[in-house]
């Protein structure tokens, strides 16, 4: 049969079983009530309406999938029986009993053999279309030899007054076998419970392989499972619970459907999860309002809304705790220990107690990778070493989700396409909503060490820097003065008593040669550490700097400068002396404003009423050696348009308290202000 053709017979099908389901309920309407079946009550009905619709569907969707014929077929052998019941109650209501016994030969085949198809062999074809292994075929010879021997006895039945299953005793039946009437409801009690057992042997099928398969199959098998629970738990109660199971019936195709062709997309474990918090809710809850209720009410009767208030009480304070306990319980039966978002949480704090920051990005990335069961996950850190961080393959377009550490980007959490997985969105969400704060963290850990191997590897390299350009200094300036300088006493040695003239030149040049050699060494040591600083003080060599050239400047000291660190005053004279220079330069200002305050911190701002900061400007070198020299003691340097026009610039220091040591690192640096302007406003 190509796919066409069976594309069409499929719908002929479904068409028919349509047609007979429709005419069964409008002959039920025509037949008087006391001969009326109750054709909504039975399960035939909801079978006979959704499984021909549903499996026609598969068949456009997958011509190939026997699950969807084994569907068409048993629903519509479930039409034909609601629809030959119904003939057969309206047959025998018109006083035609023998066409209503004749009508019964055909109806009791269609509903046993329906019944097979759709309680026994479709659960173990479910949901791939193939038995789990040919193991299971006795299951179904037993099931057809039950079904058969149960159709057989139930058209031979015996005299009406000696049994009335299914039938009014008034329909005659002429295949009735009279020996048969003392063993009659025996016999077919033993074969109803053979059948019994062969459709609770197609249930544990699917727990068995439900078990025991992958993650992908696993959940496939979770969507019939729970529909055909769902079905014998409305079932077994028997006729107080008949119209739910007939209309529960119509669910189990959908529920098929959903495992062959859409189970990625649709979380069965996410039904599962919240039914099952739900319905525990719903019940512990019920039962301790009741309970509560009761017993208020005995021991204080005569005060219902006294009780009342007591049982909403206890429900209320019992309502998060079981809620929590539930949804913990049921994360552990549908996931396991991998997929529990505390147990995850748990192994990222062992992860990163373990190892060091790079490497506790690695571990991270792949925790989250397992614990949300995707093809990959990824972590990229903003100024990071590592920069970027990939368990897996996350594909050319993962989910992005920023990573944020106390109101500052560090970077991004990709995590690529779900993989072969059971894990639900509403669980996926939980269990990220859980681990980003880990994740950010420990990207913020990487991102500080690597700023502070930047700050070593800068402090290194101005070392050195500053070693090579004092050994030139003293090899190429100091040394190769040195060296003429003693030549010249030699010469002048050898001259003395030959030419006491000549002897006097050359001593005259050695002193200016000397004097040269001193102007040399003071350059040095100023550039080392500036020599006002030792001569007058740290407030005198700002007045120093400020008396060099115009504009004016105006200085105002507020606080102690005296005793600190050496560090600290000479980071902040070179803030003041790079900004004052900048000004000079720059600025075209006519005032200049410098102050120096001290309390907790060392605070230094220089402002001016230039013509301010260029829209297009650019760090040059002297703005970020001012900020690099404040961040290098654990402080901040901001330079922003002052009020009014201007510039201002203001560096912070912090100072360290007694016994301890002065604060350094980028670690210890503080941001400014998203909008750039100062922390605190200039007077």
């Amino acid at each position: 049969m190509n796919e066409r053709r069976g594309r069409v017979v499929a719908g002929v099908m479904a068409a028919t079983a349509l047609a007979l389901t429709s005419f069964a309920l409008l002959a039920q309407l025509r037949t008087p009530p006391e001969w009326r079946p109750t054709l909504l009550a039975s399960p035939d009905l909801g079978a006979g309406v959704a499984f021909p619709v549903v499996g026609a569907f598969l068949v456009t969707q997958r011509p190939r999938l026997s699950l969807a014929w084994l569907m068409c077929a048993g629903g519509l052998l479930a039409a034909s029986s609601v629809f030959l019941t119904a003939m057969t109650f309206w047959r025998a209501s018109s006083g035609d009993l023998a066409l209503a016994g004749v009508l019964r030969w055909f109806e009791v085949p269609c509903w046993a053999v329906g019944g097979m198809l759709l309680a026994i062999v479709l659960p173990l074809y479910s949901p791939t279309g193939r038995l789990p292994s040919r193991r299971w075929r006795p299951v179904i010879v037993a099931g057809a030899v039950a079904t058969a021997a149960e159709t057989v006895l139930i058209i031979t039945r015996p005299t009406p007054d000696q049994a009335t299953y299914r039938w009014p005793t008034v329909i005659p039946n002429a295949l009735a076998i009279e020996a048969l009437a003392p063993y009659y409801k025996q016999i077919l009690a033993v074969l109803f419970q053979a059948v019994a057992v062969c459709v609770a042997a197609a249930l544990l099928s699917l727990v068995l392989r439900l078990r025991r398969a992958d993650p992908v199959t696993r959940r496939q098998i979770a969507w019939p499972l729970v529909a055909f629970a769902g079905y014998v738990a409305f079932y077994l109660p028997g006729e107080s619970t008949a119209l739910l199971a007939s209309a529960w019936t119509g669910i189990i195709p959908i529920a098929i459907l959903f495992s062959a062709l859409r189970y990625r997309l649709y979380g069965i474990d996410t039904v599962i999860s919240r039914t099952f918090v739900a319905a525990g809710l719903l019940t512990v809850i019920s039962a301790v309002y009741f309970g509560v209720s009761a017993l208020a009410g005995v021991l204080a009767s005569g005060y219902s809304q006294i009780a009342g208030l007591a049982a909403a009480l206890f429900s209320g304070a019992f309502f998060q705790p079981l809620r929590r306990a539930l949804q913990r319980a049921v994360d552990r039966m549908l996931y396991g220990p991998v997929g529990d978002p505390r147990v995850l949480a748990d192994r990222l704090t062992q992860e990163v107690r373990r190892t060091d920051p790079a490497d506790a990005l690695a571990s991270v990335v792949t925790v989250v990778r397992d614990g949300l069961a995707v093809g990959g996950a990824a972590v990229e850190v903003t100024d990071g070493r590592p920069g970027y961080v990939e368990s897996g393959e996350v594909g050319d377009a993962p989910r992005e989700i920023a990573l944020v550490w106390h109101g500052e980007p560090v970077g991004r959490l990709l995590i690529g396409e779900p993989g072969a997985r059971r894990f639900a969105a509403a669980h996926d969400e939980r269990v990220i909503a859980t681990l980003l704060p880990y994740v950010a963290d420990v990207a913020h850990a990487v991102r500080m060490a690597a700023d502070l191997q930047r700050s070593r590897e800068r402090i290194l390299a101005a070392r050195e820097e500053e070693r090579r350009r004092l050994r030139r200094d003293l090899h190429d300036g100091l040394g190769q003065t040195l060296s003429g300088m003693a030549m010249t006493i030699n010469m002048a040695r050898l001259s003395l008593k030959r030419s006491p003239a000549t002897a006097d030149d050359l001593l005259r040049d050695l002193r200016t040669g000397m004097d040269a050699v001193t102007g040399d060494i003071r350059e040095l040591v100023y550039g080392l550490r500036p020599p006002a600083l030792d001569d007058l003080g740290l407030a005198g060599a700002v007045r120093a700097l400020a008396e060099e050239g115009p504009p004016p400047a105006e200085v105002v000291v507020e606080g102690e400068t005296t005793g600190l660190p050496a560090a600290v005053e000479v980071a902040a004279y070179r803030v003041v002396q790079e900004a004052l220079t900048n000004v000079r330069r720059h600025a075209r200002a006519t005032r200049v404003r410098v102050e120096l305050r001290r309390d907790a911190e060392l605070r230094v701002s220089v402002t001016d009423d230039g013509i301010g900061l260029p829209e297009d400007r650019r760090a040059g070198v002297g703005t970020s050696s001012m900020r690099e020299r404040a961040a290098e003691l654990g402080g901040s340097c901001v330079i922003a348009a002052a009020p009014g026009g201007g510039t201002a610039v203001e560096a912070r220091f912090p100072l360290a308290t007694p016994g301890e040591p002065l604060p350094g690192g980028p670690s210890g640096s503080r941001a400014a202000r998203p909008d750039g302007s100062l922390s605190e406003p200039l007077p």
